[in-house]
């Protein structure tokens, strides 16, 4: 039987795009017969990962993992709403959010490369994700994710798998945790108005200086109309701001100070966040194939 070598190996990934272990596997199984097993993978898996790569992935999930004072949110990715409900799926995006905690990878390339096997593929957590992405036959990817660590603690809200929250906090869980559920209905942008980042602020400055000047109010009330149009945005958007969403006669702030808890930060993610998703028009695509039918006839 012949050696399969490492270079044999990624020639066959080149041209399938499958995943390492199933091209060596697909290798041993052809005695290092190269077409043979170009064509044992397309059997198993088809050019699904392949033709998968340049799909948007604007759907997916959210998942968190704490352990003591150590955690993480990770955003994963797929093409439909279908895949946020394959068990597979799910297993994989909760073992990441785990490894991440673990592991603390710097980047989204260090943790594909941390250990994991999973529905036979491995040994890697990115060959797991391209062999499932054969297996299931849509793309997937790890979008974000971010890290916490230190002295403070941690509690998580997540809103079905579409939105997740983290709280850093110092004092009662069950506080931060109301906080957590409140930033995910609220959808604050900072902790305080001094947070809120510049870019945003010069946004909505521009937004009332357009209204401002349409009014027709002389320069003086013009200028007052702009600063009170951009300080009541920073009340929207400052969570110790807002108005508790369980109590409409509290804000944020002072809910907090009524439980001795202090919120130090907070993360959120909603899945497929500015991301663009294609928007497919079946009727103008059935239209324009009629409409090239009676051309051609």
């Amino acid at each position: 039987m012949a050696a399969i070598t490492a270079s044999m190996v990624a020639e066959l990934r080149a041209k399938t795009d499958a995943p390492m272990m199933e091209c060596k596997k697909a290798l041993t199984e052809s005695e290092g017969d190269m077409v043979k097993a170009e064509e044992i993978l397309r059997v198993k898996l088809g050019s699904k990962a392949g033709k998968a790569a340049s799909r948007v992935t604007a759907e997916g999930v959210v998942f968190a993992s704490i352990e003591g004072h150590n955690g993480a949110l990770l955003e994963i990715n797929c093409e439909t709403d279908f895949v946020t409900k394959n068990d597979s799926f799910l297993a994989m995006a909760k073992a990441a959010a785990d490894l991440l905690v673990k592991h603390k990878p710097q980047d989204l390339e260090a943790l594909g490369a941390l250990s994991y096997s999973q529905d036979g593929f491995g040994p890697t957590l990115e060959e797991v994700r391209k062999g499932l992405i054969g297996k299931i036959g849509e793309n997937m990817s790890f979008r974000r994710f971010k890290l916490f660590s230190g002295s403070n603690a941690l509690t998580s809200y997540l809103h079905g798998t579409r939105i997740g929250v983290m709280v850093e906090y110092v004092g009662q869980e069950s506080a931060a945790r109301d906080v957590a559920m409140h930033v995910a209905a609220m959808k604050p942008v900072a902790l305080t108005s001094a947070d809120v980042p510049a870019e945003l602020i010069e946004r909505e400055r521009s937004v009332a200086s357009a209204k401002a000047a349409e009014s027709g109010k002389p320069a003086e009330i013009a200028q007052k109309m702009i600063e009170g149009s951009v300080q009541k945005y920073l009340k929207e958007v400052s969570l110790f701001d807002q108005t508790f969403v369980k109590n409409d006669k509290q804000t944020v702030e002072q809910m907090l100070k009524a439980s001795n808890t202090q919120v130090k930060s907070f993360t959120m993610y909603v899945v497929g966040e500015g991301i663009e998703k294609k928007v497919d028009d079946f009727a103008a695509e059935v239209a324009a194939q009629v409409a090239a039918a009676k051309q051609n006839s």
